[in-house]
């Protein structure tokens, strides 16, 4: 397990117009190649939180074609999530695809109900952790931020938390704030991807992207600029630290049979 670069991405997205999002994208990303080993883009990235089954995807469509292009080009795991149209059903799917072209996908456990998101997606039911150079690394999306009990780190099962969101700028000191209470209670990294500008409804997005370590000290702060930062992630601080605070040695036991 080595030392792991993780680049974040905090961008303005156009509504649900997949292909200008790729293209800005891809050239916010051309810079990186070997140097990074994982990217996260923000939740929705090819069309922003839109309710609407325009530039859904279907199968494996054209964004997420996208996705591998770039993790072969790049040679990086590439994470972010998207519309998806599976048979009747919506959801909002987080794909972390790899340089071969596999990926592992999470769909979307907690529905934003106050954004009407329940209403047009199906809710996910499984957790997802995935394996990469070492590392083991549990994927979320926005509003499962707000549930411990989700996110919870049973027997150090992940080393890095990622969330991907458009968290809207009112209520931005919860996103910062419940990104380092993870991170704290879950002996673990924690990264946070939002966006920035304003959508169509009118929200505006203000970023405050994240990395956070596992004592909840901030590693990366992207503030509200438009830009992508990298930061490394050190393997021996996480064990040495996990080692001599072994807080999770005195966790409640727990499962999740109620689902």
């Amino acid at each position: 397990m080595a030392n792991l670069r993780v680049s974040l991405v905090q961008t303005d997205l156009v509504w649900d117009d997949p292909a200008a999002n790729c293209a800005q994208i891809e050239e916010k990303l051309s810079d990186l190649a070997g140097k990074t080993d994982v990217i996260v883009l923000p939740e929705m990235f090819a069309t922003g939180f839109s309710m609407t089954p325009t530039g859904a995807e279907i199968g494996k469509g054209p964004a997420l074609q996208w996705m591998q292009l770039q993790a072969n080009r790049l040679g990086a795991l590439v994470i972010g999530s998207l519309k998806v149209k599976q048979q009747n059903a919506f959801f909002n799917r987080l794909y972390a695809v790899q340089p071969d072209g596999a990926f592992t996908s999470y769909d979307k456990r907690h529905l934003f109900r106050m954004g009407a998101e329940h209403e047009f997606y199906q809710s996910g039911d499984k957790q997802v952790i995935v394996s990469y150079k070492g590392w083991n690394l549990a994927l979320f999306i926005c509003y499962d931020l707000r549930f411990p009990v989700w996110s919870r780190n049973v027997g150090m099962a992940y080393d890095a938390a990622i969330y991907v969101a458009n968290w809207p700028a009112p209520r931005a000191n919860a996103w910062r704030t419940l990104l380092q209470a993870r991170a704290i209670e879950n002996l673990s990294y924690v990264i946070g991807v939002n966006r920035v500008g304003i959508d169509a409804n009118a929200l505006d997005y203000v970023g405050d992207s994240l990395l956070v370590d596992f004592k909840g000290a901030l590693q990366l702060d992207l503030a509200s600029q438009d830009q992508i930062l990298t930061c490394e992630l050190s393997a021996t601080e996480l064990v040495e630290f996990r080692a001599k605070f072994p807080a999770h040695l005195d966790a409640d036991s727990f499962n999740l049979s109620s689902l």
